[in-house]
């Protein structure tokens, strides 16, 4: 799996918390805390991670966000980009 990044600004929702269970859960997996990931419309309405470099994976609850995630490691694969407007726990391209 590809680089999880993590907006600061957005730990307000929860992302910290997934960060932190993440890095528990999983130690060998690549995460990276940035001061800001220039999406500031999705990060002040809800939980939200880049994965790589294009897509970005948004929940409305730290939980649903974290659920997403652990999904995508133990499946192995590459999140798939998806077309369309912002839903929830869909990936976007960014």
């Amino acid at each position: 799996m590809k680089t999880i990044k993590y907006c600061c600004r957005n730990e307000r929702h929860g992302s910290k918390t997934v960060y932190k269970t993440l890095k528990n859960e999983f130690p060998d997996l690549k995460q990276k805390k940035k001061s800001c990931l220039g999406s500031c419309k999705m990060c002040h309405k809800q939980c939200f991670v880049k994965i790589g470099k294009q897509n970005t994976l948004c929940a409305h609850t730290p939980d649903e966000l974290y659920a997403e995630l652990k999904k995508l490691i133990q499946e192995g694969k590459k999140p798939k980009k998806s077309k369309g407007k912002s839903k929830e726990r869909e990936l976007l391209p960014v």
